[in-house]
């Protein structure tokens, strides 16, 4: 599997209601209608909580800003994210972005590829943990 990571911010004019609100409400039902066509198997939205739950975390770490949310999607690989290049899901692609630029500052917000690395949580995580172990890393 092979996942994208959006770390989100919202435009300057818009609450974190409001942003909030557009991301679940809105941008997710457009998300969920394309998923097909853009070959995707997971979507997840991660609305953040408020900014003084984080603050006794944030500071002593010297953190910047907090994002608003976090999106990560995922693909079976990156052959089957760009396999999905086809003429409909490039209009895909590309209705989703309009409506990204009208609640997400797309200038203040990472977006990268990632391999998940699960060390707790899951049975794979189980795995890992044995191996940490056996090197002493645990």
């Amino acid at each position: 599997m092979i996942k994208l990571v959006f770390c989100l911010r919202r435009l300057p004019h818009l609450d974190r209601a409001q942003f909030q609100h557009h991301w679940r409400d809105v941008h997710a039902p457009l998300v969920a209608e394309r998923a097909e066509v853009l070959g995707l198997r997971r979507y997840v939205q991660s609305h953040t909580l408020d900014d003084a739950l984080v603050q006794p975390l944030a500071v002593p770490r010297g953190s910047p800003a907090p994002f608003d949310g976090v999106a990560e999607l995922w693909w079976d690989s990156l052959e089957a994210r760009t396999g999905a290049r086809r003429d409909e899901a490039r209009r895909a692609s590309a209705e989703l972005l309009a409506d990204e630029r009208r609640f997400i500052d797309l200038a203040a917000s990472p977006i990268f590829f990632a391999d998940e690395f699960a060390v707790v949580g899951d049975p794979a995580a189980e795995a890992v943990r044995d191996y940490l172990q056996a090197r002493g890393h645990l």
